[in-house]
């Protein structure tokens, strides 16, 4: 290349800048390179790593260590002073270099602070490079660590750190806590494995055909990351697929699951549903979104109704379903979807045999529902689990807390000692609200009331323990289903410890499967499914008391006053009257989580982490739980972004 020619590369990159900063400023963003010193002004650091000299993702190169000439290049480094300037000249000089067979042979020398670059020598060159659409730059790399605070962008960070270490690889900058072990896991690969060359190289040539793919389908207009993107692309689709497929069949795929990543690039990807649906109003708004006259409804269940109370309940709920709605429905249940590729066959076979609407009763299914939901878009599915975001699947649970905060009310009135036993199953989303609201009736109704956690998915015989350490009011589980026979012989719900040793049942919350199911049924064929779907969430139903779906069966054997009381606050949680939350509320460690001014939202509430003061015991690791219960909490776990992936396993 010859001076004159560079001369009109430099004009072209120049005319290119122009529009960029005007484009920028236009958009109230910032038309030059960030700063890093800037950045770091009020950030805490930890220290500074030597990585070497390396080859850096050139887009992610996106400023300059100091302030010093910024002004000269817009934010993605394109030229903006003229053609006569010393820096034109320097450029061009720069550019013939490039375009001869000597090339740009130094390095430039650049810190890295969160996966992003700034230079601090070699702007030019970087200009340079970038402007012939070089992919990876030759850099010295120096790392400023940030300080460990907890926050989920740092701790992905530190997560990306093990990965480059292992890999090799810069240009996967995860934000989320545990995507890079969920990207390791669909990969085949554990954490800390090293990668071979072979290995590294052809996840970078798959990884830029997926974001090729996905930039010509405008991704980059969502709010999310191509790496983001890969992760859900590969919950629906196996890894060798990215090396297999064409670039037409990769975009359907992608656009397959488009809605899924729409819903994933919103500030809140799942909208918690507290109310049931509701059709359109007026005579004309319902004869436009009136559903189907009949459905073929399908339940899909992990165990059989024999092995499991879980998947009896279910299937009483169904026969409920079949009984209010007559020939309105015909359902049919599928049992023993014991594993990820049963879950599938069962859901294909649903489909083969006219299924409509499917219901698989696990949260551990919620991936082969997503894959099949993608594969057949006309069926509805429902898959039984909360804060999932997938659009194309809608979840569903109960505010189990609305009775609990009515047995801990009960607890609390029988327990003569002030001592409570409290049994809790999973450490999951939901969880902590049952047990804190359990505390907080306890403590209405005995100020002194203490509440002694322990879980059922850990190891031990809680039961045995608490009558031996004189506790004689315990809170086992929820009834699964309305029978009788379940809390006469407490095995589950809240019961009284007689002196002579007979267990004495007071009362449990209870789910009450028959009347979702019919709720959600009607909601299809009224048209109201449709409503809202200009939201582009995840839709999450997590209904309560006032729908009916959850409820409390009360004991014939609480004394009169209790049961009294018991029916008020039922009542007044059915009536929207009550909140268990409105109150004064002090947690374990002393912060005051509520003032008694304010209303928890549905998402504080669902995602609860922390316990109320006057219970002793704690949430439970994942190293602590058992192997049996482990599948469940690495679905609905309270802290599953800190759970290590690992390859698909029996549910």
């Amino acid at each position: 290349m010859n001076r004159t020619e560079a001369l009109d590369e430099y004009g072209r990159a120049l005319r290119a800048g122009q529009r960029e900063y005007k484009e920028l400023l236009s958009a109230k963003q910032e038309p030059y390179p960030a700063v890093l010193d800037d950045i770091l002004t009020d950030i805490a650091t930890e220290a500074t790593q030597n990585v070497g000299l390396v080859e850096i993702p050139a887009d992610q190169i996106v400023g300059t260590k100091s302030a010093g000439r910024i002004s000269a290049f817009t934010a993605s480094f394109l030229p903006l002073l003229d053609a006569e300037s010393e820096f034109a000249n320097k450029w061009i000089a720069l550019c013939m270099a490039h375009m001869s067979d000597e090339g740009i042979r130094d390095p430039i020398v650049c810190y890295e602070y969160l996966g992003n670059f700034y230079v601090q020598e070699g702007n030019k060159r970087v200009s340079v490079l970038r402007h012939f659409g070089a992919a990876r730059i030759p850099a010295t790399v120096t790392r400023v660590l940030p300080k460990a605070d907890g926050s989920p962008r740092i701790k992905a960070y530190y997560e990306f750190l093990d990965f480059y270490k292992a890999s090799g690889i810069y240009n996967v900058q995860f934000h989320r806590p545990g995507d890079y072990s969920k990207l390791l896991s669909a990969m085949g690969k554990e954490p800390g494995e090293g990668w071979t060359e072979r290995e590294r190289l052809s996840f970078t040539a798959y990884f830029q055909y997926f974001r090729d793919a996905f930039d010509a389908l405008n991704g980059q207009l969502l709010s999310i990351r191509p790496e983001d993107a890969l992760l859900l692309w590969l919950t629906v689709y196996p890894y060798r697929d990215l090396g297999r497929l064409s670039t037409e069949e990769l975009k359907k795929s992608l656009n397959a699951i488009w809605e899924n990543l729409t819903a994933l690039s919103q500030p809140e990807p799942v909208k918690v549903e507290t109310e049931t649906p509701k059709a359109k109003g007026g005579i004309l708004g319902r004869i436009i979104t009136a559903g189907p006259e009949h459905l073929n409804v399908a339940f899909i269940h992990q165990l059989s109704a024999e092995r499991s109370g879980w998947s009896k309940a279910h299937d009483e709920g169904r026969e409920y379903l079949e009984a209010v709605m007559g020939d309105a429905v015909t359902t049919r249940s599928y049992f023993g979807a014991d594993t990820p590729e049963q879950v599938e066959a069962a859901l294909e076979q649903a489909i083969a045999d006219g299924a409509q609407v499917v219901f698989t009763t696990t949260p551990q299914m919620g991936r082969p529902t997503l894959k099949a939901a993608v594969k057949h878009p006309k069926v509805r599915f429902l898959n039984c689990a909360v804060d999932i975001p997938y659009s194309s699947i809608r979840t569903y649970y109960g505010r189990l807390y609305e009775g609990k905060f009515i047995t801990g009310a009960i607890a609390g009135a029988m327990a003569n000692n002030d001592r409570i036993g409290y049994i809790a199953a999973y450490p999951i989303f939901g969880e902590p609200a049952s047990i804190n609201a359990f505390a907080l009736g306890a403590q209405m109704t005995n100020p002194r009331a203490k509440i002694d956690l322990r879980w059922s998915c850990q190891s031990g015989r809680p039961v045995s323990d608490f009558v031996s350490d004189g506790i004689r009011v315990i809170s086992n589980r929820e009834l699964p289903s309305q029978a009788q026979i379940c809390m006469d012989f407490c095995n589950f719900g809240t019961y009284q410890v007689e002196e002579d040793g007979v267990l004495t049942p007071l009362g449990s919350p209870c789910w009450m499967w028959g009347k979702f199911y019919e709720t959600v049924i009607r909601s299809i064929m009224s048209g109201a499914w449709e409503t809202g779907k200009d939201d582009l969430r995840a839709v999450n139903y997590w209904w309560g008391m006032d729908t009916g779906v959850i409820d409390v069966k009360l004991s014939d054997k609480l004394p009169d006053g209790v049961r009294t009381l018991a029916e008020m606050l039922r009542n007044g949680l059915q009536n929207g009257t009550i909140d268990p939350f409105l109150r004064t509320i002090t947690a374990q460690d002393g912060s005051v989580k509520n003032d008694g001014s304010r209303k928890f939202t549905p998402d504080e509430i669902l995602h609860m982490d922390w316990l109320c003061e006057n219970v002793e015991g704690s949430i439970p690791r994942f190293d602590e739980i058992l192997p049996i219960s482990q599948p469940m909490v690495r679905a609905l776990g309270v802290y599953r972004d800190e759970i290590p992936a690992e390859k698909e396993a029996p549910l």
